[in-house]
């Protein structure tokens, strides 16, 4: 059982070792729209970014599945 709060909310970095991808490329998988859903906490090009572990948890078993077809 995952000990970990599903509402948790990452910064991209906690996200990028929970992932094994870097920073730059989950910003490059925000602006494409192809990785896991996120939230923007403030407004403009430099706002604050943070994904739910939930998110970020079904984003890796969908793209496990994908790759498992």
């Amino acid at each position: 059982m995952n000990a970990h709060d599903p509402e948790e909310l990452l910064t991209p970095a906690e996200t990028s070792r929970i992932t094994k991808l870097s920073v730059s490329t989950l910003k490059d998988k925000r602006w494409r729209g192809t990785g896991p859903e996120y939230i923007k906490l403030s407004p403009g090009r430099g706002g604050r970014i943070r994904y739910r572990r939930r998110d970020v948890e079904a984003w890796l078993a969908g793209e496990q599945e994908a790759a498992n077809a």
